[in-house]
């Protein structure tokens, strides 16, 4: 995450809560960009990301006398972002959402996996190399991500993404720890199953 200096943001955050027009646009334009990407993942679509990043900038205008200053402001408006991320998700849910059993490890009656789980190779690669398959796995492992119902998704992504803790997703999605913790190891036992052909394939 790029955040601007603790001086920085004593001075940009008192300006911003007189309501200051300038101030406003120095944290659009430094804040914006890292907040448009972490939309993009979370909404799957460019329109869905800006507006969401929009929406999110508008809830900062209304509630940034209530921000207080020992706290970090990106660390803020990155919560902002994903509560605006969301509600716009809320908003568009219409149709029957996939189940994730079909991405699941299968179990037989005696309680084994019906196929088992095999380590992935690892092989030397020189720098270019490793620097072309690390950005082919990075656009494979956000392909599948995709892939995941919306319900494991973006728990997966608030947590492993986003580094956010239990708790902070448990309150943002007004659940229990218990059933983010349970959501989210499905939703990464459904990812492997996902990339394990890709990454058995890569020896």
């Amino acid at each position: 995450m790029i955040d601007a200096s603790g001086s920085d943001e004593a001075v940009l955050v008192p300006r911003l809560q007189r309501g200051d027009p300038a101030a406003f646009e120095e944290l659009v334009r430094r804040h914006g960009p890292r907040l448009l990407r972490v939309a993009r993942r979370m909404m799957g679509s460019e329109e869905d990301a800006r507006d969401a990043v929009q929406d999110a900038f508008v809830a900062v205008f209304k509630s940034i006398g209530k921000f207080e200053a020992h706290s970090q402001l990106s660390t803020w408006l990155h919560r902002v972002l994903i509560n605006a991320c969301l509600m716009r998700l809320r908003s568009r849910r219409r149709r029957p959402e996939e189940d994730i059993e079909e991405y699941l490890p299968r179990f037989a009656e005696d309680g084994h996996q019906v196929e088992r789980s095999v380590a992935w190779p690892e092989r030397p690669l020189e720098a270019a190399d490793a620097m072309i398959e690390r950005a082919e796995l990075s656009s494979l492992v956000r392909a599948s991500i995709d892939m995941l119902p919306e319900t494991y998704r973006v728990v997966l992504l608030m947590r492993d993404i986003e580094e956010l803790s239990t708790d902070e997703v448990a309150e943002m999605l007004g659940i229990s720890a218990n059933a983010v913790k349970i959501r989210l190891h499905r939703a990464r036992q459904a990812l492997r199953t996902l990339l394990d052909p890709h990454m058995r394939g890569a020896a």
